[in-house]
C-alpha cells in the first residue's frame, strides 16, 4: 500500500557529510518509533540507528559519535544526519518503523557511496 521514499543520498568523500530523510504516514510517523537501515553490497539490511516516539536515539556501534537521528512531528519526517563517513558506511539506506514489522513499507532507498 504504502512505500516509504527517502532521499538524500550521494557520493561523498571519506570525513564528509549527508542528511537523508523520509516522510511518513502521519498514523504511523505518530504511533512507532523509527530506524533507518542499511544494506551494503553481498550483505543483508541491517539496523543502524533508530528513534523512538519520546525522541531517544539508539545507534549500532559503528555509527556512534558520527550519526544523528532525529524526528519532526510537524514534518511527520525522520533524519539521519551522517558525520565523519567512511567507506564502510556505504551501501543503500531505508527507512521503517523500529523494529520493522511492517515489510510493506520497505522502499527503494537511497544510495550512500562513501569514496575518494
Amino acid at each position: 500500500q504504502v512505500q516509504l521514499v527517502e532521499s538524500g543520498g550521494g557520493s561523498v568523500q571519506p570525513g564528509g557529510s549527508l542528511r537523508l530523510s523520509c516522510v511518513v504516514p502521519e498514523n504511523i510517523f505518530k504511533w512507532n518509533g523509527l530506524g533507518w537501515y542499511r544494506q551494503a553490497a553481498g550483505k543483508e539490511r541491517e539496523w543502524v540507528a533508530g528513534i523512538s516516539v519520546d525522541g531517544n536515539a539508539f545507534y549500532e556501534d559503528p555509527v556512534k559519535g558520527r550519526f544523528i537521528a532525529s524526528r519532526d512531528s510537524a514534518k511527520n519526517t525522520a533524519y539521519l544526519q551522517m558525520n565523519s563517513l567512511k567507506p564502510e558506511d556505504t551501501g543503500v539506506y531505508y527507512c521503517n518503523t523500529s523494529p520493522a514489522y511492517r515489510a510493506s513499507l520497505w522502499g527503494q532507498g537511497s544510495q550512500v557511496i562513501v569514496s575518494s
